[in-house]
């Protein structure tokens, strides 16, 4: 009796192995079907949708298609096309890692209550795509398209869907500015900008560089090219993507400050791609929050000398306009400053001497009563200078030269005793000297005046700096 016991007993641990047995051969036939699963569950063309909208925790979207692609609660919205066209392309070969068929319990993978549900309308079929629980083992999201079936999807669609209305807008664009054949100035200063080749025979400039220019009657005045298209950049760069309306009306305008802008720029350019050359015009209009503007300029009338009206980029609230667009942006404090940076002063050059270096052929310096002559002989990089017959080591002289810039520009005639002048020859047909004197001024700056004009205050320092340059080479 207690053999035959033993043999039921044995029999009973045999069957319960065998079972598991075969569980664990399911199991990793399975495990194997998930690793080398990847058919395509759902194919969608894009160009037969009429309707799209999607549920998240956070939000609610739906877009219809009539041409052109509208937002159902207000058409007037812009819809962006490459947008939707992205949002489509997550189901045109919509592939899963692995399928659980004859699903009865969806719970289980956060399908009972899904983290986002898409519907997509198409000319003869409705799709519902629901998105459950992140599986963290797989890396991979249950999906359910309602075949009956929960799919680990190879990509995780919430990635492309957890959007909101502010990421649907179709943006204004901003042109590359390859190249620009004009600007218009309305605001601080109105005036226009040309573009014009540099020439050996230029007649307005003795720069190289030189080929933006600003139109004064019948002269060029010439701009640094570096700052122009450090503006132009700044236009470029200004962040157009956090808009505060995207209908704004003709009223409307004033509540930016738009319908009188402070600056508006209007760009003349042409875009390259390829051999193809594209015209076009575009128009920026900018401004600070009306109130804010109004209130700055009540405490600078109340208080001139108080330093707490000064403006941060932090306390800034601006706005800009493209085109005749219905989009207001709102732009940062430190891009309206570059914006507003736009007048004459803003975009000219600083230094004292505008021509290449390399276009220097010699010097006549006046300091404290004598003339000192200084030559060269040769061209390029055989060009040597000389004092006398003594050939020179010109460097000090060129980097302290140099290295005189404004810091601001002043029409004041100069009234005090003159520190240093110098006339500094060029090998330039158009252009052959330029005379450069500095002027007593107070104990920070010298005033410099240009070829007989007034033209900035520099730093007292940098001309320190420029008189030993020329007293260790003439003492």
């Amino acid at each position: 009796m207690k053999r035959a016991k033993r043999l039921y007993i044995l029999f009973g641990v045999l069957v319960v192995l065998c079972i598991a047995t075969v569980c664990v051969l399911q199991y990793d036939q399975k495990q194997e079907e998930i690793q080398t699963s990847g058919e395509i569950i759902l194919t969608v063309d894009a160009d037969t949708v009429s309707a799209l909208d999607w549920e998240t925790e956070s939000d609610s979207l739906a877009f219809h298609k009539d041409g052109s692609w509208l937002y159902d609660e207000d058409e007037a919205f812009p819809v962006s096309e490459e947008k939707i066209n992205d949002l489509l392309a997550e189901f045109e070969d919509f592939r899963a890692a692995f399928v659980i068929e004859n699903v009865t319990d969806f719970a289980q993978y956060g399908l009972d209550e899904p983290v986002c549900t898409i519907d997509i309308t198409t000319s003869d079929t409705n799709y519902e795509i629901q998105l459950g629980d992140y599986s963290s083992m797989d890396s991979q999201r249950y999906v359910s398209i309602g075949d009956g079936n929960v799919y680990l999807a190879v990509n995780d669609p919430l990635d492309a869907f957890d959007l909101t209305l502010s990421d649907m807008i179709a943006h204004d664009e901003v042109p590359s500015f390859d190249e620009v054949s004009s600007i218009h100035f309305d605001g601080p200063e109105t005036y226009d900008v040309v573009w014009q080749e540099y020439s050996e025979d230029n007649a307005y400039t003795v720069c190289s560089d030189d080929v933006y220019y600003k139109q004064e009657g019948d002269d060029l005045l010439p701009l640094d090219t570096s700052a122009v298209e450090g503006y132009l950049s700044a236009i470029s760069n200004a962040g157009y993507t956090e808009y505060v309306t995207y209908n704004v009306t003709d009223e409307e305008l004033a509540t930016y400050g738009l319908d009188d802008p402070e600056v508006t720029v209007t760009v003349e350019y042409t875009e390259l791609d390829g051999d193809t050359e594209t015209p076009g015009t575009f128009t920026l209009s900018v401004s600070r929050d009306p109130v804010e503007l109004a209130a700055q300029a009540t405490e600078e009338v109340l208080d001139e000398s108080s330093s707490s009206t000064e403006s941060t980029e932090e306390t800034i609230t601006a706005y800009a306009r493209i085109n005749d667009s219905k989009i207001i942006y709102k732009i940062s404090g430190s891009s309206y400053e570059e914006l507003m940076a736009c007048t004459y002063d803003d975009l000219r050059h600083t230094e004292v001497l505008t021509a290449d270096f390399a276009d220097v052929t010699g010097f006549d310096i006046s300091l404290e009563g004598q003339v000192y002559t200084i030559t060269s002989k040769g061209s390029g990089d055989d060009k040597t200078f000389l004092y006398g017959d003594e050939e020179l080591d010109i460097s000090a002289l060129e980097s302290a030269l140099i290295a005189v810039s404004a810091d601001e520009f002043t029409a004041e005639e100069p009234t005090q005793k003159e520190e240093l002048g110098m006339t500094v020859t060029l090998d330039n047909e158009a252009h052959p000297k330029v005379q450069i004197e500095f002027y007593r001024y107070d104990g920070e700056h010298c005033l410099a005046v240009v070829d007989g004009a007034p033209f900035a205050l520099v730093p007292r320092s940098a001309v320190v700096d420029l008189i030993e340059a020329v007293n260790a080479i003439v003492l």
